[in-house]
């Protein structure tokens, strides 16, 4: 399995009157932390994307379990529980507060698509390389 974590501040913006974080916002958190893991491996989107490889969204899944608060230190956890074998990939996710209190549950998968093709395409040999250690 693979795992990354890393932190986010919540910002002014991203809060409700209530200093409570709007759901919506979730979503971009877990972006954060999908790519931050990605760039731990040595591979950044923006290189996969040089390379012709994109990664839509293609499902999300939220359980929010406690609300995230104006200024709140955040660790967003990115799991890949399983190596991918085709086309798709998963990214199990969770937020927590400085104090440790889960406070979000997520799945999200992604698909790799060929960016000239317009279709789905195979986990790229670079990547697979990068993550297989991880599976042994």
């Amino acid at each position: 399995m693979y795992e990354f974590n890393t932190t986010i501040r919540v910002r002014y913006a991203e809060a409700d009157p209530m200093n409570v974080v709007y759901y919506g916002n979730y979503a971009q958190y877990f972006e954060v932390g999908r790519v931050e893991s990605m760039r731990a491996l040595g591979l950044s989107y923006k290189t996969m994307e040089e390379m012709g490889i994109m990664l839509p969204v293609v499902e999300l899944n939220i359980k929010y379990l406690r609300p995230a608060k104006y200024d709140d230190l955040l660790t967003i956890k990115s799991q890949i529980r399983a190596l991918p074998t085709d086309h798709r990939i998963q990214f199990d996710q969770e937020i927590y507060n400085e104090e440790g209190k889960l406070l979000t549950v997520g799945v999200v998968r992604l698909y790799f698509m060929d960016q000239a093709l317009g279709k789905r395409a195979e986990m790229p040999a670079f990547l697979k390389e990068k993550l297989s250690p991880y599976f042994s």
